[in-house]
């Protein structure tokens, strides 16, 4: 966690959607400055922070309590090392580049207008190929009922 708070490491969204359960707060509250509890959230491109370096920014970070939990997310050209895998449902839409999707067994590949909609309670992982840097939006829904935390191993 200390390397999180000072910038040095970025959690996946699952490990970072597994700290705000355990901290009580909305997942967007842990990528942004910005607090407030707003009916509706503008997020304008041009007043975006640049990622830098940074994997992911969390959309519409002022609603607290969303149902769903929207990122943009630059992925890695590696793929991240084993975490706990949220129990829901994720959708992935690349923007720019292309990725590939480890899905169970499988591995898609994904270019710019592409999509995939899946469970995201089966162990998953998105990666960058390709010459272009990649920028998806992910929107992770969680089942809300379930006994571990939303979490599977």
């Amino acid at each position: 966690l200390s390397k999180i708070e000072r910038r040095r490491s970025t959690p996946s969204i699952a490990v970072a959607l597994k700290v705000a359960r355990a901290l009580e707060v909305d997942v967007a509250q842990l990528f942004s400055d910005q607090s407030g509890d707003e009916k509706v959230a503008i997020d304008r491109a041009g007043d975006r922070r640049d990622l830098g370096s940074e994997r992911y920014v969390a959309l519409a970070p002022t609603v607290l309590g969303k149902s769903m939990s929207p990122f943009i997310v630059r992925p890695a050209g590696t793929v991240d090392e084993p975490s706990p895998v949220p129990a829901g449902q994720e959708f992935v839409f690349v923007h720019t580049g292309t990725v590939e999707v480890d899905y169970g067994d499988h591995t898609i590949t994904l270019d710019a207008g592409d999509s995939a909609y899946f469970d995201a309670s089966v162990s998953h992982n998105v990666r960058s190929v390709g010459k272009v840097e990649a920028e998806v939006l992910a929107v992770w829904v969680g089942t809300g009922n379930d006994p571990d935390g939303g979490y599977r191993r």
